[in-house]
């Protein structure tokens, strides 16, 4: 067996209504003055309330920086550490998408250590100790609260990502009652995210190991039956709590057996054209697979019974891998999500540059299970725009 090494979240709540003991969950970390880091559109829903509520009852003082916005830029970030510093806290609380859960990680190191943002970009360049951090997603999608990654904006296209176990939190907290709100094609993007994650991990040519492959099969199993239900019934408790759980086992996988190409071809889509990131990864995903299926149509074959029982399994791997594809094509169509990127104003004359943007993204490039070379990228760029599977 390949030696590997598994690193994950500290502890793990899955419990609906979690959020009304967070006041106990910090105090037993020793936090005293919490910063909660998230953004205006969790705080004009009012998810913020029931946090204020639990402290208020404890009687605990707590600070709010609500600025972090979408791909968060490095001035927001330090906007955040500098907010941290001037209050003085002394433990993080991260509520929202992925944008908030990473800013909070990264303000928790920075608030701390000392060490400047721009000296830890990059694998393990962080060498200082972080602030006691909690995690609280309110999307099913990024599995942020148990990777130690966090991805900033750079420029006015370009992203980049500091990855290190200091950034795994102490405690990531899911609650499904925070993801009520969440607008239907939010809950489909964000989903097909965390599927993403769970069939890169698996299929990834570097790290792959049982632990992630375990992970990754049960994360699809949950994603895969009830993405449909919290898509379009998004009261429904189980499911969102379902979506979660998957979402957080994705993130898992992920974390110790890296996504690839989909990821990389994602990433120029949301820094050119502002593309929400699980979107990014939904309008790639097919055309990548079948790039791959040539190099990894046995992996894809394995991961059919946690898709979706409907797959036939009598066939080859290779036909039972195509129906793998066929069903996620099939499942996009029937999320309501944008089935091109023409759809998204991309146009033909635009994929030179985002596939010579995809080919710097040699992090994630290099977990592909098949080689992907310039050439490669413009024709999967091709075929997505025209929505060809």
């Amino acid at each position: 067996m390949t030696p590997f090494v598994f690193s994950t979240t500290k502890s793990i709540v899955s419990e609906i209504g979690v959020i009304n003991r967070i006041a106990d969950i910090s105090a037993d970390l020793k936090i005293t003055r919490p910063l909660v880091v998230t953004d205006q559109g969790i705080v004009q829903v009012g998810l913020l309330q029931p946090l204020d509520r639990a402290f208020k009852q404890q009687g605990m003082e707590y600070s709010c920086f609500d600025r972090v916005v979408a791909d968060p830029p490095e001035h927001i970030v330090l906007s955040a550490v500098a907010y941290a510093k001037q209050h003085n806290v002394d433990g993080v609380i991260g509520l929202g998408g992925g944008s908030s859960l990473d800013t909070a990680k990264l303000v928790a190191l920075l608030a701390n250590s000392g060490e400047q943002l721009a000296d830890i970009y990059g694998v393990d360049a962080i060498r200082g100790k972080r602030l006691p951090l909690i995690l609280i997603p309110t999307t099913g999608g990024t599995g942020s609260e148990v990777t130690p990654i966090a991805i900033v904006t750079t420029g006015d296209t370009t992203k980049a990502g500091i990855v290190s176990p200091e950034l795994l939190p102490d405690i990531a907290l899911l609650d499904a009652s925070l993801t009520v709100g969440l607008p239907p094609q939010v809950t489909a993007a964000t989903g097909i995210d965390a599927m993403v994650h769970a069939i890169e991990a698996y299929t990834s040519a570097i790290k792959k190991n049982p632990y992630s492959d375990l992970l990754a099969k049960q994360a699809l199993t949950l994603l895969s039956n009830n993405i449909i239900e919290a898509t379009f019934n998004g009261t429904n408790l189980a499911a969102r709590q379902a979506m979660l759980l998957g979402a957080c086992l994705a993130g898992q996988a992920f974390a110790n057996s890296p996504v690839a190409a989909v990821h990389a071809l994602a990433y120029p889509l949301g820094g050119h054209f502002h593309i929400p990131h699980g979107l990014s990864n939904a309008l790639v995903l097919t055309q990548v697979m079948q790039f791959n299926l040539s190099h990894c149509g046995e992996l894809y074959a394995q991961l059919a019974p946690s898709i979706s029982d409907s797959i036939d399994l009598d066939g080859s791997n290779e036909q039972i891998a195509q129906a793998v594809i066929d069903f996620i094509a099939r499942l996009i169509k029937q999320l309501k999500l944008p089935e091109n990127l023409a759809q998204m104003g991309v146009a033909d004359s635009d994929i030179v540059t985002l596939a010579n943007d995809a080919m710097l993204q040699t992090r994630l490039l290099i977990n592909n299970p098949k080689p992907v070379s310039l050439d490669d990228v413009k024709q999967i760029y091709r075929q997505a725009h025209q929505g060809i599977v």
